[in-house]
């Protein structure tokens, strides 16, 4: 039983990956751009929460519903004027403007609020669990897990059944033919950064609010996203899920042998994989 429930603890945390991952994961496929300034950007996402939260005395959930159009006029003109003028560039050049993000949004949190870790409080759902068959589950590890699965389920429904879905489906195939039948494909960058930054917004308020962050913590979440998405297959969105499920799995089990081996098992988990399937285990590339 012992098993069992460490299964079910790494399933919940691995939603927590797959959020870090589902934005990562949309801007790769649509414009092949690894975003090394995701993380930082996450831990930006729940910094703007929590201001919004601390000084208008919202709640958390209320704030995130203020924040969330913010972050995709942030995502929107970030793309729009600072990383369309790169998508065309050979892979150094976006991975370096990346890169340099990176370290502003860093620095520029350190400033802002210094160094000292903060949590978004919810109050005593923080703690709160409810037991089914006998296991014990967290139900923000639970309410995690179930917004993995609308957010990349409607980023699913998103792609394939509606027209900004063709878009963005037909511009990821060829920019140069998409805009032949007129498509814009700098707009549809910057709509996807936006939904991309969307998508950050949910995950930096469950980050936020499942354990304390600092300025600092973004390079970590951004290495468990990359993770997920390898893992889960470049290309698939609900190959992200099943990625950071995996990468959470590996995690508790390294646990239950020694609480150091926790993060390193999954990174053995990872390299094992990529050994076995370099494009993932649900690619659909």
């Amino acid at each position: 039983m012992s098993y069992v429930n460490t299964i079910i603890q790494g399933l919940l945390l691995g939603g927590l990956y797959a959020l870090y991952a589902a934005g990562l994961s949309l801007i790769f496929g649509v414009m092949r751009l690894v975003n090394l300034a995701h993380g930082d950007f996450i831990v930006l996402a729940a910094y703007v929460i929590l201001a919004l939260s601390s000084f208008t005395f919202l709640p958390p959930v209320v704030a995130f519903m203020i924040a969330a159009p913010f972050l995709f006029a942030l995502g929107w003109a970030l793309q729009k004027y600072i990383l369309n003028r790169t998508v065309q560039s050979n892979l150094l050049v976006p991975l370096l403007v990346t890169f340099g993000l990176q370290i502003i949004v860093q620095n520029g949190l350190l400033e802002a609020f210094s160094a000292d870790s903060v949590r978004i409080q919810l109050g005593p759902i923080e703690t709160a669990s409810i037991t089914i068959a006998g296991i014990s589950m967290g139900v923000m590890p639970l309410l995690t897990f179930l917004a993995a699965l609308v957010v990349i389920g409607g980023l699913n429904a998103l792609f394939y059944r509606t027209k900004l879905g063709r878009r963005l489906r037909a511009t990821s195939d060829s920019p140069v033919f998409a805009q032949i039948v007129g498509i814009n494909p700098r707009n549809i960058f910057a709509i996807a950064m936006g939904i991309s930054f969307v998508v950050i917004a949910v995950a930096g308020f469950f980050m936020g609010a499942r354990a304390n962050f600092d300025p600092s913590v973004g390079p970590a979440r951004l290495l468990f996203a990359f993770e997920a998405v390898v893992i889960g297959g470049l290309g698939s969105l609900w190959g992200t899920l099943g990625g950071g499920i995996i990468l959470g799995v590996a995690q508790e089990l390294g646990a239950t042998i020694s609480p150091q081996y926790q993060v390193l098992a999954g990174h053995l988990v990872f390299l094992l994989i990529i050994l076995v399937r370099p494009n993932g285990l649900f690619s659909k590339q």
